[in-house]
């Protein structure tokens, strides 16, 4: 039996926080799982390490379904952000485990390569259209073929998505939650010309993607949809809050623009009406926040039956590892629809030893055994954590909080 011996968690912030779980083996073998929640690093380390570690000793490396079910089902406080991360980074690490032992990198034990490579897309950020454009073109000659574009808000101080200087993009920008002022009537003027600038400006060849951020009604989102039809969107993503599934029946009535939501989803119950009622075009959940590898698998093939595709979320509030894995993911699975790319800092790359690798628009996850990241634990030990939220929202007119 390939008995687990020990499990660790690391937790370190080369420049923002990271939840790593470290599983060792009788063997020698060991496997590494991310468990980064943003804004909550710390209850997922602690869930794992008061709840899961003790848990994990004397079982077998190779029974992943088997221990997932056990901790999914055995905790019977079922789902939410917490208990999925937690998971997730167990069944990363057991995947890293297997896939070692079979001397294969991990996406041949999913079943193979179904592609060559996979197609990411980037961000592209500005104060305002024309610096949105600029960043954009930029990214086009690095040889991107897909790019969001997020422009500030004329008439607002702050936007979420966007930097506020030259520097690269971390939303998680202050100790305790920063309360910004937001107005749909002045996004919802100022949008559409951003992308009518961005077609003009990239040609008709480079996907074009938008984030909304939860932050409209069904019906306004409706309306932005169609306003943005002309644009020919590859998707409009997060574009209402998702606590309630049937927002989107009225949007899909009203436009043709494509659909994407589900990076804060955490199980296949999350999404099942979207799925099913074919809602949505793309899914973006993501492996660390949705159980890993194997429940990611189901929600994958169950959406494969309605059309749906995966989009998986890339930011860098999800580390290296769970870069990997979506890697080696989105290589092997049918309906791969587009991978989220936002490249980590060398500093982090310096703490997390990356095998994948990017060229012209596309990312392969390489061929080393398991999925390819290594951490060092030393280097790791000189950056502690430091609290870091995300920002939040309050209606410009009136106070009353929304979203990001």
């Amino acid at each position: 039996m390939l008995k687990i011996e020990s499990a660790r968690v690391i937790v370190s912030s080369p420049g923002r926080n990271f939840v790593t779980l470290k599983i060792e083996t009788n063997e020698g073998v060991y496997g590494i799982g991310d468990a980064t929640l943003n804004g909550r690093e710390l209850a997922v380390a602690s869930y794992l390490q008061d709840h899961i570690v003790p848990c994990l000793i004397g079982r077998d490396a190779h029974r992943i379904e088997d221990i997932w079910q056990f901790f999914y089902r055995g905790a019977y406080w079922r789902r939410g952000p917490v208990t999925m991360s937690a998971i997730a980074a167990v069944d990363m690490a057991l995947w890293d485990i297997k896939a070692k032992v079979a001397g294969l990198p991990l996406y041949q034990l999913l079943g193979g390569a179904a592609r060559d490579n996979v197609l990411v897309y980037c961000h592209a950020n500005g104060k305002t259209v024309e610096e949105t454009i600029e960043d954009a073109l930029k990214h086009k000659e690095m040889g991107y073929k897909a790019i969001r574009l997020q422009a500030g808000v004329p008439g607002l101080k702050s936007t979420y998505g966007v930097p506020k200087g030259k520097e690269a993009y971390e939303p998680a920008d202050a100790d305790i939650p920063t309360e910004n002022l937001w107005s749909t009537e002045k996004y919802m003027r100022s949008c559409p010309k951003l992308f009518e600038a961005g077609r003009q400006a990239l040609g008709d060849d480079i996907h074009l993607l938008h984030d909304v951020h939860h932050r409209l009604t069904p019906i306004e989102a409706a309306r932005l949809g169609k306003d943005l039809e002309p644009y020919r969107l590859f998707w409009l993503e997060d574009s209402v809050d998702d606590d309630n599934q049937e927002n989107f029946r009225i949007i899909r009535r009203h436009t043709t623009t494509p659909l994407a939501i589900g990076e804060i989803f955490n199980s296949v119950w999350d999404m099942k009406t979207l799925i099913q009622e074919q809602l949505i075009d793309y899914i973006r959940s993501t492996i660390v926040h949705t159980g890993g590898i194997t429940h990611l698998r189901q929600i994958a093939h169950f959406a494969d039956l309605f059309n749906v595709k995966t989009g998986f979320h890339g930011a860098t509030d999800l580390s290296p590892i769970t870069m990997a894995c979506a890697l080696h993911f989105d290589m092997a699975i049918h309906n791969f629809g587009i991978q989220e790319h936002m490249p980590h800092s060398e500093l982090m790359e310096s703490i997390f030893k990356i095998g994948y690798t990017f060229e012209d628009g596309f990312m392969h996850p390489g061929e080393a055994p398991g999925h390819g990241v290594d951490i060092d634990e030393k280097e790791a030990a000189k950056y502690p954590y430091k609290r870091a939220y995300l920002p939040v929202n309050r209606l410009e007119q009136g106070g009353a909080m929304t979203n990001w």
